[in-house]
């Protein structure tokens, strides 16, 4: 799966939201407290994602109405296998590892991840 740029991610986050397909307006207006963009950017980056199969345009009506093809989901999970993978070589224990030794996590947090292991496994 492609990666999404920033500005990018921040459209696919308007779309995951919809309950139905968006015009462009409505990602706009979807934007307007991050990004002061014109509607021509949008359509670019609209255009772009559509190339990268991440949304899909429907044009039968005098309306553009985009939807998400991708979910949310999807790419975390994509997202995070690469992320592991390029930074902890596939580790999870390395990740919860540097987490710890750089006070990122704290002991509440490791008594949770042991808390939803424990919960896996049971229900395995």
């Amino acid at each position: 799966m492609k990666k999404l740029g920033e500005a990018e991610f921040e459209i696919m986050k308007i779309l995951w939201g919809c309950q139905e397909p968006a015009t462009s307006k409505q990602i706009l207006d979807g934007l307007h407290n991050s990004r002061d963009w014109k509607l021509s950017s949008l359509m670019t980056a609209l255009s772009r994602l559509a190339h990268k199969g991440f949304v899909s345009c429907d044009r039968s009506t005098r309306t553009n109405y985009y939807t998400a093809v991708i979910t949310q989901e999807e790419y975390s999970l994509s997202e995070s296998r690469n992320f592991l993978e390029r930074l902890y070589d596939n580790s999870v224990q390395k990740l919860v590892a540097s987490l710890y030794h750089s006070n990122s996590i704290s002991k509440e947090d490791l008594e949770e991840l042991r808390a939803y292991l424990d919960d896996q496994e049971e229900q395995a």
